[in-house]
């Protein structure tokens, strides 16, 4: 029996021994916690909580993992810097092709408004030379060409009367008009024979070449006077007959 009362004695001496040790190992580890989450520079100590030597000391050296920790987080500062000049990097690379696109695009307008400027010009000289050409033509057309004019005479009338015979395919020379004309009145436009054949059925020659009224009308001439004395009208009506009887007024030499 005393034997086991020492027995417990000492066990109840040991367990307080042991309380005690449990009570400072779970105050060094709520310490340790506190340590680890105190930041690098160990300047801070956690309120109701022991400071260790550690944090008590000051400029103790960070341990390795506070060290990995900040080398993150630079890396990750450095990423996020990186990321952002490369976004902005993107952002001036867009607004320069943008404004180079839209500087092309202003070019090429002002090139096809310019373009289009010297076509509508070109066009506008040349409907301006047209125009000019047309009133120049049209003053031409307009502008009375000056007649030619003949001697009111029988050189005169002879030379008018050739330039009409030889625009409508009458046949006759100066010579053989003026040899006809002088026979027949002498030059008297105002001739008239009242003796003749013709005369007795009344219808007498009259004029430079002593037409008689009826051959006149059928063979007068287009464009001269419908007076049988006329002088131009009676020498084209004369010749125009005697190219259709004898071939040209060339082939008369006497009465016809």
């Amino acid at each position: 029996m005393p034997m086991n009362i020492l027995n417990r004695a000492h066990s109840r001496q040991l367990t307080k021994h042991h309380k005690i040790a449990v009570a400072g190992v779970a105050a060094l580890g709520t310490a340790a916690l506190a340590f680890s989450a105190t930041p690098s520079s160990a300047e801070t100590v956690t309120t109701g909580a022991p400071a260790t030597t550690a944090q008590v000391t000051a400029g103790a050296p960070a341990t390795t993992g506070q060290v990995a920790a900040t080398g993150t987080v630079l890396q990750n500062v450095k990423g996020t810097v990186t990321d952002q000049l490369a976004a902005k990097n993107i952002k001036l690379d867009t607004f320069a092709a943008q404004k180079k696109a839209a500087d092309a695009a202003a070019a090429k307008q002002a090139a096809a408004k310019q373009a289009a400027e010297a076509a509508a010009k070109k066009a506008a000289q040349e409907r301006a030379v047209t125009a000019a050409a047309g009133r120049s033509a049209q003053r031409l057309q307009m502008e009375p060409v000056a007649a030619k004019t003949y001697a009111n005479n029988l050189d005169g009338w002879i030379r008018q009367a050739l330039g009409i015979m030889k625009a409508k395919g009458i046949p006759g020379s100066y010579s053989g008009l003026h040899r006809n004309i002088m026979r027949e009145s002498s030059g008297n436009p105002m001739a008239i024979n009242n003796w003749d054949i013709n005369a007795v059925n009344g219808i007498p020659s009259k004029g430079l070449l002593q037409v008689i009224p009826p051959t006149f009308q059928a063979y007068h001439v287009p464009g001269t006077s419908w007076n049988i004395y006329d002088p131009v009208a009676n020498i084209t009506a004369a010749a125009n007959y005697a190219a259709h009887r004898y071939g040209s007024i060339d082939n008369v030499n006497s009465a016809y």
